[in-house]
Formats: C-alpha cells, sequence, structure tokens
C-alpha cells in the first residue's frame, strides 16, 4: 500500500495554512481542487461549499500533529481516530491500468472512499493514511517544523528519526539563524572583555583545556 502516498494527503491539507504568519492559501474551490492532486476525479465533486469544510478537517489534522509534537500520544490517537470513525474508507484490491512486463496487472491495495462529498472524501484518505504512518513508524514521526515561525507539518522518514524541519530551505535559515547568533554572543563577550573574537575564541578554548 502506497502509504507516503495516503499520508502526503494531510500534510498537504494541513500546510495551506501557516497560523504563525497568518497566511492562508485555501481560500477557493480551486484551491480544494489542487490538493487532489493528479485524482481528478476526486477534484471535480469539489464545490465551493467545500473550502469551509476542508478548513474544518485541516484543523483537527493540525491538532493531531501538534499533540504528537508535544508528545502527547494518547490524544494524538484520540483525535485521529475521531476522524477514522467520522470518515471512514474500505480497503480494495486495484489493478488500476498498471500491468507488467507480461501484461498482468500490477495488483496493489487502494483506499477506496465513499464520499457524500469531496471533503469526506480527502479527509477519509488523509486520516487512514496518517493513520497508517503512525502505527508503522511511531508517534515521533509525525512533527512541526522548528523553524520558527514555519511550524509546518512533516512525515519524519529519516532512518535515525532526526527529522526537525519541513525543508531543506527551512533547516538552511534555521542553521544560518543559529550560526549568526552564536557571532553575536561572542562579539557581546568581546566586547564586555575588551578582547577580538579571536582572543575570546582563544582564552575560551584555553579556559576548556
Amino acid at each position: 500500500m502506497e502509504l507516503a502516498y495516503y499520508s502526503d494527503y494531510a500534510v498537504r491539507l494541513v500546510n495551506t495554512e501557516e497560523p504563525s504568519r497568518g497566511q492562508d492559501s485555501l481560500t477557493s474551490v480551486e484551491a480544494v481542487r489542487e490538493l487532489f492532486g493528479a485524482n481528478q476525479s476526486a477534484a471535480r465533486r469539489a464545490a465551493e461549499s467545500d473550502v469551509t469544510r476542508f478548513r474544518s478537517v485541516r484543523g483537527r489534522l493540525r491538532a493531531v500533529f501538534e499533540a504528537a509534537d508535544a508528545g502527547d500520544e494518547t490524544l494524538a490517537v484520540d483525535l485521529l481516530n475521531s476522524l477514522l470513525l467520522e470518515f471512514p474508507v474500505s480497503p480494495q484490491i486495484s489493478g488500476h491500468d498498471h500491468r507488467d512486463d507480461d501484461g498482468r496487472p500490477l495488483w496493489h491495495m487502494h483506499l477506496a472512499d465513499h464520499p457524500s462529498n469531496a471533503t469526506a472524501g480527502f479527509a477519509a484518505i488523509a486520516a487512514m493514511g496518517l493513520a497508517f504512518h503512525l502505527t508503522e513508524y511511531g508517534v515521533d514521526r509525525l512533527g512541526l517544523c522548528e523553524a520558527s515561525p514555519c511550524r509546518n507539518a512533516y512525515l519524519d522518514t529519516s532512518t535515525n528519526r532526526s527529522r526537525r524541519y519541513c525543508s531543506d530551505r527551512c533547516a538552511t535559515r534555521a542553521n544560518v539563524a543559529a550560526y549568526r547568533a552564536r557571532k553575536r554572543l561572542e562579539a557581546d563577550r568581546s566586547a564586555g572583555t575588551g578582547l577580538t573574537a579571536d582572543s575570546a575564541q582563544r582564552a575560551t578554548a584555553n579556559g576548556e583545556r
């Protein structure tokens, strides 16, 4: 089953909003349809009323990531279970149009939703995908970017559970900010002691010996 693909539905929806920056790109039915990606048949079901419904589901999915980020595993699971109950799916074997070299279908598990509207279909797949990711890899694999003020959601698929940022851009920005902060601290210490930055570093190194 394409777990990463399904769980990415949740990440895509959550990241349409950046609360700390006051930014929200989920403002039209076109924006809703874009979230479905290549699944255009599902996207065509979207209507104006889905904008508000998508925002509601987005808030509930973000709450799952926030609980996981805070280390509250039970709350994260409870919140996700409530979504699974409200938006159910049915697993089905599918071959779609994919064939192997001998012309036989490439069978795989597919999550079939039974939506009353576009929001229900998207929410069902997003919640189930996130649930598979959580149970397969652990709650601590659901994260929120540490590069302030970003706080975008991400799924940690690193081998050593070391991911802290949603993108390389945020990682670079955070590293640059940390570097500049260290330089400012060195400069402040040097100004206070009358030493140059290099002298301060040498003095610190000598003190550590």
